[in-house]
């Protein structure tokens, strides 16, 4: 390339637009502590593209050949019971990544629960920029311990806390998830149906519509709009969730 050509090429690129601004991965997630030359590398190897809410990434038993980086959006974990009804085993946020594990196939479905964007690698190629850049593998590592912590404060959550600590406390961990990413919104969105967070908790769909209603009636939280909530009472969903006070 001529040196002409090469000024052309560089102002174009410098005019283009980062793929890598506002993307979960880069600012809570995976490419969070890597350079402009490593992003590019990343960039390289990996794909993006957007999906639809209600759509699948993937099916529990697939081939995990790939791993997901959640740039936008909210994703539903789930597995299929031998009796057919569905367990949600968690929900995934912009940063997270989703499909990476120890197994040949996916242990769960993955469905969107918004509109998201996502960068895909296969996972050979993201084993070798783990090995490639330090940093990612640590960021990585504190992802997956991040993740157990959540994983056993569940298991104590379900095992342990009465119907309305859990409701208490998935709702305050909700409003963190979006705190650990930069912002609260206000109010928060909340794309899980009733059904969804019984399914995570433990609890029938009549029990988390009861609860919802006795917070609401309570003024703890209100919903302003279809799939939005806002905390009122912060510090009594705490001390529920913490069972410092008495259920309702």
């Amino acid at each position: 390339m001529n040196p002409l050509d090469a000024t052309r090429t560089a102002a174009r690129d410098a005019t283009r637009p980062d793929p890598c601004i506002g993307c979960g991965g880069r600012l809570t997630g995976l490419c969070q502590p890597l350079d402009a030359a490593a992003l590019d590398d990343i960039s390289s190897e990996s794909e993006r593209f957007a999906q639809p809410a209600r759509s699948l990434l993937f099916r529990e038993g697939d081939q995990a050949s790939r791993a997901f980086s959640i740039g936008a959006g909210i994703v539903k974990l789930s597995r299929l019971l031998a009796d057919g009804k569905q367990q949600v085993v968690g929900f995934r946020f912009p940063g997270d990544i989703v499909g990476y594990g120890a197994s040949a196939a996916y242990p769960y479905d993955a469905e969107l629960l918004t509109a998201g964007s996502f960068c895909k690698i296969e996972r050979r190629r993201l084993d070798a920029l783990l090995r490639r850049y330090p940093v990612m593998e640590r960021r990585l590592l504190d992802m997956c311990l991040a993740e157990l912590a959540a994983t056993q404060e569940q298991l104590v959550t379900v095992g342990r806390r009465s119907a309305e600590a859990r409701v208490a406390s998935f709702l305050l961990g909700l409003e963190e998830a979006y705190r650990r990413r930069g912002a609260v919104p206000d109010p928060l969105p909340m794309p899980m149906t009733r059904s969804d967070i019984g399914d995570f908790l433990g609890l029938t769909l009549e029990t988390v519509s009861r609860t919802f209603t006795a917070f609401k009636k309570a003024k703890w939280i209100e919903e302003p709009a279809h799939q939005k909530l806002r905390v009122l009472d912060r510090e009594t969903l705490g001390d529920l969730a913490e069972g410092i006070v008495q259920d309702l």
